[in-house]
Order: C-alpha cells, then sequence, then structure tokens
C-alpha cells in the first residue's frame, strides 16, 4: 500500500474564522456603548420630547423624591444653598443653573431653588429632563 501525500500550495484564504471574529467584535462594541450610566443622584427625571445635553461647567442641583437638596452632588440644606452658590458664582457668569428635580417633587421647590440663584446672580437655567420612550 502506497500512500502519497502531496503538499498543496493554498490559493485562497478561508475567510469564515475572521469573520466570526469581526461580527463577535462588532456585537460586543454595539452592546457596551449602549450601557450609558448617569452618574449622580438617583432621580427620575420628567419625560420631554426635545432633550439637550449639558456640559460639564455647568452648576447642577438635584432635588430627590424626598425633600433632599444636592448641589453637584453634595448634599446641602435649602438654607446653605445661597452661600454655596455664591461661591461658584465667582468662577464665572457664564455657567446655567441645571435643576434636576424627581418628577414627583412640587413645582414650588424647583421654584425655590430658582429664586435662590436668581439673587446670587445666576440668570440662565434649565430643567432636565428624559427623553420620552416611544
Amino acid at each position: 500500500m502506497n500512500l502519497k501525500v502531496e503538499n498543496k500550495l493554498l490559493t485562497t484564504f478561508n475567510f469564515s474564522s475572521l469573520t466570526d471574529i469581526i461580527f463577535l467584535l462588532l456585537i460586543f462594541f454595539l452592546l457596551s456603548s449602549t450601557f450609558i450610566v448617569q452618574p449622580g443622584i438617583k432621580v427620575k427625571l420628567p419625560r420631554s420630547e426635545t432633550t439637550e445635553m449639558t456640559s460639564e461647567k455647568n452648576i447642577t442641583i438635584s432635588i430627590t423624591r424626598d425633600g433632599s437638596y444636592y448641589l453637584n452632588e453634595e448634599r446641602v440644606t435649602l438654607s446653605s444653598l445661597p452661600a454655596l452658590l455664591q461661591q461658584k458664582f465667582a468662577f464665572g457668569t457664564e455657567q446655567v443653573v441645571v435643576i434636576k428635580a424627581d418628577r414627583d417633587v412640587t413645582l414650588q421647590s424647583a421654584v425655590d431653588v430658582m429664586d435662590i440663584s436668581k439673587n446670587v446672580g445666576f440668570e440662565r437655567f434649565s430643567i432636565a429632563t428624559e427623553p420620552k420612550s416611544e
């Protein structure tokens, strides 16, 4: 019994393993890019059809459902808020005060924060919302 071993040169390249790897990488990056984590205070924002991204230099005041106030993720009281905002106002007048109020918070709480900010000297305000899901 005479067996011959033939060594043929490969003239074509098999792309099946390469495409599997590329598809796995594509799925990984698509799935990992959809996980957007919002750091900060847990607040259920009201829904709106139009939302706008805010920049990092803005001042964020969060109002939680239980009535707690947070200035840039630091818990503050409503009475200490004017002095703390006065310190932030010294860094620039172009800053926007972003109010992140829970959707169950009364409108009066948000208006109180706006009044305090206006008395300090801020003139630009924004209310944070999340997009409506269709």
